[in-house]
């Protein structure tokens, strides 16, 4: 049998190139569909995005709208007059909790023997807290130390430190002390926190001073104005 072929133009199995070619132009068409696919997905969610933001600016622009409108409404003189009457509220809550009687008596449960308190001014600060500077005279800083201890160890002085301190003449130490006060700690006697009319005393009252002495007698009557 002849087994050579004696064609001009030798036969090639083009079949399996052919099928390569449709799998990879199928390939790409899938590729091609499923871009065409995201770019309208992303194209409607930008569109959304767009129409959501220009939504959010408007509301913005009334919110604005109205804000101005009301504080063109507001009615200052109003405000001041509502401002006023809540200082007066405050005034009388500061009234109520300060007791003069029972500051003295705290004093006087905690002054050593070589210490004499000269002056005694109370603030009230933005926090409605009661900040007391005391001025004392002692014979020595010791002395001074010991009285910041025991004002320390009641709970109704806190945040103790000495704002200045200096020799007088005769050599005694002269301290400017502050601290915070605080009217609700343990330790005060009830019955004299009110005055001998027996109303509340204020702290915004002018600045004591005189000499308070530590004595067998009621505070009171340390205290000489």
């Amino acid at each position: 049998m002849i087994r050579n072929n004696l064609s001009t133009r030798p036969f090639y199995n083009v079949s399996a190139v052919r099928g390569w070619m449709l799998l990879a132009a199928i390939v790409v068409g899938a590729a091609t569909l499923f871009n065409v696919a995201q770019v309208l997905r992303y194209s409607n969610s930008n569109t959304e995005l767009q129409t959501r933001a220009a939504s959010d600016e408007q509301a913005a622009r009334d919110l604005r709208a109205k804000a101005l409108t009301l504080r063109n409404s507001v009615d200052t003189t109003q405000v001041e007059a509502v401002a006023a009457d809540a200082r007066q509220a405050n005034d009388l809550i500061d009234r109520r909790a300060f007791s003069w009687t029972e500051l003295f008596n705290r004093f006087e449960r905690t002054l050593p023997d070589d210490v004499r308190i000269t002056a005694v001014r109370p603030v009230v600060d933005k926090n409605r807290r009661i900040m007391l500077t005391v001025n004392v005279l002692a014979r020595g800083v010791d002395d001074v130390n010991q009285f910041m201890e025991n004002l320390d160890k009641t709970g109704a002085f806190q945040d103790l430190r000495s704002r200045q301190e200096q020799t007088t003449e005769s050599g005694q130490i002269e301290s400017a002390l502050e601290m915070l006060y605080v009217t609700s700690a343990p330790g005060g006697d009830a019955a004299t926190a009110t005055n001998t009319t027996g109303a509340p005393e204020s702290p915004a009252a002018a600045t004591t001073t005189g000499t308070v002495a530590k004595s067998p007698q009621p505070a009171s009557a340390g205290v000489r104005r």
